[in-house]
């Protein structure tokens, strides 16, 4: 579309520059915010993954009886419900765990030797941080997406709107230049003839 070389153009984008420029550090402020926000869930992303892998080491550390092959254990843990909530962090909504439900297998207490009892409740325990690990996998994902979104805007508007509503301004300026000039050139020409003087 062609520029309009006007007057009403020129302070239109005067009021697009100032604007753009007025937006643009509160999107740089979001997308750091979010940034920040996303680098937080990615830490604790990874403490859970090892805080994970720690507790099945220390499993066997601690249940050396696992081994024990005549035990069959499958089943005896599973996850029944997982209730989530939402948290509004810098404008985006997020996964929360809110609470979750864990079944256990029942099980005869004569039948199965007493350590199962513990095998249960470390079960539960990475359980609950694998649960844990999958919400805050899904925050990192989501906070990523939004970084990306306002990343995309602040460089819409630092290397396309203002940059473009400068070179508009500037050609405005430079044809309203022109034609104020030669509007002075063309009333001298006029004053001169009316006074009878020729160029």
């Amino acid at each position: 579309m062609p520029l309009n070389l006007s007057k009403t153009q020129l302070a239109k984008e005067k009021a697009n520059l100032a604007m753009y420029r007025r937006y643009l550090p509160s999107l740089d402020l979001k997308r750091q915010q979010l940034t920040g926000e996303r680098n937080k869930a990615k830490a604790l992303l990874s403490k859970i993954q090892s805080e994970i892998a720690r507790r099945i080491e220390g499993i066997g550390a601690e249940i050396p009886m696992l081994a024990d092959k005549d035990i069959d254990l499958k089943g005896l843990v599973t996850l029944k419900t997982v209730k989530l909530g939402e948290v509004n962090v810098v404008g985006q909504r997020l996964p929360r765990l809110v609470d979750m439900e864990v079944a256990v297998a029942p099980y005869g207490y004569m039948a199965r030797p007493p350590w199962v009892d513990l095998v249960v409740l470390r079960l539960k325990e990475v359980l609950q941080l694998r649960v844990e690990a999958q919400v805050t996998r899904r925050q990192v994902a989501l906070l990523d997406a939004a970084v990306r979104k306002v990343t995309q805007r602040v460089n819409l508007f630092d290397k396309v709107l203002i940059p473009r509503a400068k070179a508009s301004i500037r050609r405005i300026d430079i044809a309203l230049g022109d034609l104020e000039r030669a509007a002075v050139v063309n009333s001298k020409i006029a004053k001169r003839k009316n006074e009878g003087v020729t160029i």
